[in-house]
């Protein structure tokens, strides 16, 4: 009924998440999460942290968490942010950095939590429409607005934009900050966090659910000039100090202490990804070209919600939205070999047998 509801709150349409199954065991290909299990070395720093000691409150400056993702982007711990999850981490972001009366931009496809945070903080926002091939089209970015979020690689799509068009981004708004989302930067592509120095107006969002297997332990990170880092600092003191818990501090910093598995898992999505895309076009599928961990891929013949429906009965699920330009598009997060040969064998009886 809503009675009681604000009226701030009655008017938001929430952000759904994808559907996470309790009973039926499926292929879960539907949420980008990591095929393959967290860094032996960040599960025994979740061991050795499961003690008595959580008894007690954990840092709220995370200083050995912020010290060691300084040590690994090569900043100082004064511009590192953490976060529960950089869902959390870009909300603060929208409250640190944007102002109602200045419109913020964020492409028209792309990851489907940014106009729910605008709506929710009572925020102006145009979307920029992605060209007919999914690119980021540059020169409206480059118009006068009062903040950009942009995910690269995109979300739903994967594609990359290039360093040097973030680089023209930022240059063409120094009175404005610019929030790169890297969420899946680590299969593939290119991180603006060796831009941070020059550019006083970046934010790079990144986290520690997607290549670093951690999804469960919900941790996300933000790097950027020590400025906009008090800002975001500033905000979430102002609601809760205690984000993260020991347990996810102790985690994170095991996983990042492991590179050589990082490098390892994520080469591995990566080769998996190529081949998977190269076995759906030959069925005929267009795909555009990912640089994440998942594909964005339309059948000219058969419908995207005809295959959805076709691969649930088949035992596997991925993601579709039913929403203008990408209505007939899946995305597919990249697993392991054995559950994209299942994914390809199911495809290959959806599109012969129509």
């Amino acid at each position: 009924m809503k009675k009681y509801w604000s009226a701030r709150a009655r008017e938001l349409t929430p952000y759904v998440p994808g559907e996470q199954p309790r009973n039926r065991k499926f292929i879960k290909l539907n949420t980008n999460e990591n095929p393959y299990p967290p860094s032996p070395m960040a599960l025994a720093a979740i061991r050795e942290a499961a003690c008595d000691i959580l008894r007690l409150y954990p840092d709220p400056e995370c200083t050995s968490l912020r010290e060691v993702l300084g040590a690994t982007y090569g900043l100082k711990p004064s511009q590192v942010f953490v976060g529960n999850g950089s869902d959390e981490v870009l909300a603060l972001c929208f409250q640190a950095f944007f102002d109602p009366d200045r419109p913020i931009l964020f492409p028209d496809v792309t990851y489907s939590f940014y106009p729910v945070f605008a709506d929710l903080y009572g925020l102006t926002y145009r979307e920029v429409p992605l060209d007919e091939n999914f690119a980021v089209p540059l020169e409206p970015f480059l118009e006068e607005n009062g903040g950009i979020v942009i995910a690269n690689p995109n979300a739903p799509t994967g594609r990359e934009l290039s360093l040097c068009d973030i680089r023209s981004v930022l240059e063409a708004n120094p009175d404005a900050v610019v929030v790169v989302d890297e969420a899946y930067v680590d299969f593939g592509a290119r991180s603006a966090v060796e831009l941070i120095d020059r550019y006083p107006n970046l934010v790079v969002v990144q986290t520690m659910s997607k290549s670093r297997s951690l999804a469960g332990l919900r941790v996300g990170f933000a790097l950027g000039n020590e400025d906009l880092i008090a800002a975001l600092n500033c905000v979430k003191n102002s609601f809760n100090s205690y984000t993260l818990d020991r347990l996810a501090l102790a985690g994170a910093e095991g996983a990042l202490r492991d590179r050589d598995y990082l490098r390892a898992t994520s080469m591995k999505i990566q080769n998996t990804r190529e081949c998977t895309a190269s076995y759906l076009k030959k069925l005929g599928f267009m795909v555009t070209d990912s640089s994440a961990n998942f594909l964005f891929v339309s059948h000219p013949n058969v419908p995207a919600k005809e295959l959805l429906d076709g691969l649930r009965q088949r035992g596997i699920l991925v993601r579709w939205w039913d929403k203008p330009r990408i209505s007939n598009y899946l995305r597919i997060t990249v697993g392991t070999d054995e559950e994209m040969k299942a994914l390809c064998d199911a495809m290959t009886e959806l599109v012969e047998g129509k």
